[in-house]
């Protein structure tokens, strides 16, 4: 069956701009979707997105006119039921014959078959295949149901009396099957071969389309728009790149607002801007954010990454002298500027420690208190654990910090930009000549914001930063505000991985469990609670273990051991994926397995110790020497924090303990010699089990 290309354009007003992507991916993606299992769409068609401000559509290559008839077998009931005695139709068998389209002239066509149970009367037919305007209007409707809408929009369509829903108001539709019109509707429109242009830069505001495949030339050549998301995207960059090489300078590299950009613009046009250098006294953070945020301007940085006052624009049109396009957009990021010196300015005339009174007025949470109440505890917190770590000097540094984490949240630059927050303490705390590194503890006690965010600069921030997150978790959870399921909005999981890999990845002496304990002493919390967090932590990081590529055995047996220290996380993982490449290590996981099952059954306590003289069968006594040799190298080993060798080290027992279990009988008559074996499996097991809990890697 011959096959020809197929267009769908949505022609709207202008879509939300954040969700443009999403939308002309989903519109693209369900519409083909759809057409295949209708069976109109070839195996090994393409599917081309476009998605513009004013347009989502679709471009399916080999889409068949009407979908190939199929043999199809419908299942009717049991013979019993269909059938009497004499082999006629019953009435229940009539009755669905009728509903199928068929009359009784249809029983001799009836197939049975056997289910196992019973005789199953079966009618085969041929379905007649789609036609392509009935599975392209199925498609469009289906498409329309599905996409990600951010906000729906109610409107009134042509006629002035019916209402539809859709993210924006609907102006046109195109469908066309090559050169043909395929006759759809939806939204109050009825398909046709016409589109529109640019607003003000396309030579024809209509575009008539010769066919399905000249979609995008002709929008490009008649109409001065860029269809493609990904290549009006890829227009921009190269746009922005070649303005700043031209200034020797670089643009600042951010996805979203690439993105947001591509989704305002039909044709861009990038042009250079600047302003007035006396602006640049103020934090380049808060000027990058206004230009970026308020402007979607591209700020431009020079070589050390230090922002300069030009700024580009990606414009919507081309004229032929853009300097009035380039003076409106400097005239209005001028007074955005001036807000931020302005906020900044004022800031600096109050000190930090003077506005900590107001974080009482600033509610938290109703049943942990205000923001005043907060900042004690995470003061408290952070005080206990620096002392663990440092002397008085470093512990007086990380409560100056701990206390001043919160207090740039009173600011006027933070209460215009939220996401500077800790940024502005930072600079504030630099301009009133508090050291270094409490200054950067104040802006880093955020980190890790995010999956691969950076850690905080120095120990300092790294106290602050996990006695934050540790209140939080901590708090949140001591009043039954726990993450369950999708639903996390506190974004617990995230503060829990932030205290993970800042224990994990600097090393300090801080034990789990006390860091957990400490924290829930300043809640009154129980253990109960404890072991609720420990185990939620514990959770998320045999999660995160498993997407760095760890298999969930691995995982399991460092973790069920429930290392204290979890700087030794990433070292013990290691040896046992290592111990796990060996040839002798499925047959020791398996022993392993054994033994703690064995061990397991015991009523008490098995002490890990032999009496040489109760030994009897060889193969007992060639475990107990190899142990002997074996356990204090891999001991030794394990104390100097060499995990992978320590485990190696155990390969070795491979063929005493193959042996042993081949030939002794742990479970012996005489107790004393029960209990004598009993102990040696229990040294084995103590043996095999420092680094990791070996058992959890036998299939």
């Amino acid at each position: 069956m011959s096959t020809r290309n197929l267009l769908v354009e949505l022609f709207v007003e202008e879509l939300p701009p954040k969700a443009l992507k999403k939308l002309g991916e989903s519109f693209s993606s369900v519409l083909a979707e759809s057409l295949k299992a209708s069976g109109l769409v070839a195996e090994g068609s393409v599917v081309t997105s476009f998605a513009s401000p004013r347009r989502l559509a679709a471009h399916i290559t080999q889409v068949s006119e009407k979908a190939a008839d199929k043999q199809v077998a419908q299942k009717l009931m049991p013979a019993t039921v269909g059938l009497d005695a004499n082999g006629h139709a019953t009435p229940a068998l009539v009755k669905k014959l009728q509903a199928l389209g068929e009359n009784e002239s249809a029983v001799a066509k009836l197939r049975k078959e056997h289910d196992g149970k019973a005789d199953i009367l079966f009618l085969d037919a041929t379905q007649a295949g789609a036609t392509l305007q009935e599975g392209l209007q199925k498609a469009l409707d289906e498409t329309l149901a599905k996409l990600p809408i951010p906000k729906v929009m109610t409107y009134q369509i042509n006629d002035g009396w019916e209402s539809v829903h859709f993210v924006r108001p609907a102006h046109g539709l195109v469908a066309l099957h090559g050169d043909t019109v395929v006759s759809i509707s939806t939204l109050g429109l009825t398909a046709g071969n016409t589109t529109q242009g640019h607003r003000f830069e396309a030579k024809n505001p209509v575009v008539t389309l010769t066919s399905a495949d000249t979609y995008a030339q002709q929008l490009a050549d008649e109409g001065a728009v860029i269809a493609s998301f990904d290549a009006r995207r890829a227009e921009i960059a190269q746009q922005l790149q070649a303005a700043a090489d031209k200034q020797g300078l670089k643009p600042i590299e951010d996805d979203a607002l690439l993105d947001e950009v591509t989704a305002l613009v039909e044709r861009p046009n990038v042009l250079l801007g600047q302003f007035e250098a006396e602006f640049l006294a103020v934090p380049q953070e808060c000027l990058i954010l206004t230009m970026k945020a308020n402007q979607k301007y591209f700020p431009l940085l020079d070589a050390k990454g230090k922002l300069t006052n030009k700024f580009l624009i990606v414009s919507n049109i081309n004229p032929a002298d853009p300097s009035k396009v380039i003076g409106g957009n400097e005239r209005v990021v001028r007074p955005r500027l001036a807000d931020a010196k302005f906020f900044f300015d004022q800031d600096r005339k109050k000190t930090l420690e003077s506005r900590l009174a107001g974080l009482a007025r600033v509610v938290y949470h109703n049943k942990l208190g205000s923001q005043g109440e907060r900042n004690e505890r995470v003061v408290t917190i952070a005080t206990a654990i620096a002392q663990h770590i440092g002397g008085d000097g470093f512990v007086a540094k990380v409560a100056q910090a701990a206390r001043l984490s919160k207090a740039d949240l009173l600011t006027d630059m933070v209460g215009e930009f939220p996401e500077l927050q800790g940024i502005m303490g930072r600079y504030y705390a630099q301009h009133e000549g508090l050291a270094d590194d409490v200054a950067y503890a104040i802006e880093d006690h955020y980190r890790p914001r995010f999956a691969g965010d950076e850690l905080p600069r120095s120990q300092v921030g790294v106290v602050v930063a996990l006695a934050d997150k540790l209140e939080t978790l901590v708090g949140l959870f001591s009043i039954g505000e726990k993450p369950t399921g999708d639903k996390d909005p506190f974004a617990l999981r995230r503060q829990a991985l932030g205290i993970l890999r800042m224990l994990m990845e600097t090393d300090l002496p801080l034990a789990f469990d006390q860091l957990i304990a400490q924290t829930l002493s300043v809640f009154h919390g129980d253990a109960e609670v404890a072991e609720a967090i420990q185990t939620f932590c514990f959770d998320r990081l045999a999660v995160n273990l498993r997407d760095q590529g760890a298999t969930a055995q691995e995982v399991d047996a460092v973790l069920s051991l429930s290392p204290n220290q979890l700087a030794e996380v990433p070292r013990r993982l290691s040896a046992v994926q290592a111990f796990a490449n060996l040839a002798e290590a499925p047959a020791l996981a398996a022993a392993n397995k054994r033994v703690s099952n064995i061990l397991k059954k015991v009523e008490g306590d098995v002490k890990a110790e032999v009496n040489d003289s109760l030994l009897q069968e060889a193969a007992e006594k060639a475990l107990y020497l190899a142990l002997a040799d074996t356990k204090p190298k891999a001991d030794q080993l394990f104390e100097a924090g060499d995990y992978t060798a320590s485990l190696q080290a155990l390969a070795v027992l491979k063929a005493p303990v193959d042996t042993f279990f081949d030939e002794v009988m742990v479970n012996a008559e005489d107790p004393a010699l029960k209990a004598n074996r009993l102990g040696l499996l229990a040294t084995l097991h103590q043996a095999m089990n420092r680094v990791a809990d070996l058992s959890k890697l036998a299939s």
